[in-house]
C-alpha cells in the first residue's frame, strides 16, 4: 500500500492513463544520486522538479531537469520574465504540499508554471519523485510533458 502522498500522484497518473505505475524503494530518492543508486540508472534520467520562487510576484515555478544538470537562472528568469531565487523547505513544503526530495512534476494543489529542460530528452525513460522521498515513477519526457504542460526550454548548465 503506498503511503499518501504517492497514492495522490499514482491517482493523477490513472487519470491521464498513464501506463506505469508508482515505485515504493527501500532506499531514499532524496537526491538524485541516492534516487539513480536506489532505482538501477544513470543520474541523467533522474527527474528533478526544483522549485524556485519569483522575487517580484511570490509565485512559484517548477523547472524539470536533468539529474546530472542544474537550472541556469538566467536562462530561466528570461523565460518566466521575473528574477527568480530558490525556495527554501518551508516555503515549498507550505506553497507547494511535498516535502524537498519528494517533490512531483504532477499533482500540485494549484497548477504550476512548469519548464522542462530539453535535455531530458536524450532519455528514453525518466524517473520522477512521486510525492515521497521513496517514491518515484518512470515516464517518457513526452508523456512527462503531457502530463505537466510544460514549457520546453534549454534551462540546463
Amino acid at each position: 500500500m503506498l503511503k499518501a502522498s504517492a497514492q495522490r500522484i499514482q491517482n493523477v497518473l490513472t487519470q491521464f492513463g498513464h501506463p506505469d505505475v508508482v515505485q515504493e524503494l527501500q532506499e531514499t530518492a532524496h537526491t538524485a544520486e541516492a534516487a539513480a543508486r536506489a532505482i538501477g540508472c544513470t543520474v541523467g534520467q533522474i527527474v528533478k522538479s526544483l522549485v524556485f520562487k519569483g522575487q517580484r510576484s511570490n509565485q512559484a515555478f517548477l523547472f524539470l531537469v536533468s539529474g546530472k544538470d542544474r537550472v541556469d537562472l538566467n536562462k530561466a528568469a528570461q523565460i518566466i520574465q521575473e528574477p527568480l531565487k530558490r525556495a527554501d523547505a518551508d516555503w515549498v513544503k507550505e506553497n507547494i504540499g511535498y516535502a524537498i526530495g519528494g517533490v512531483p512534476p504532477i499533482g500540485h494543489a494549484s497548477p504550476l508554471t512548469t519548464v522542462m529542460d530539453s535535455n531530458l530528452w536524450q532519455y528514453p525513460t525518466v524517473w520522477a519523485a512521486a510525492g515521497h522521498p521513496y517514491a518515484v515513477f518512470p515516464s517518457t519526457p513526452d508523456h512527462l510533458r503531457a502530463m505537466t504542460k510544460a514549457l520546453v526550454h534549454d534551462i540546463h548548465i
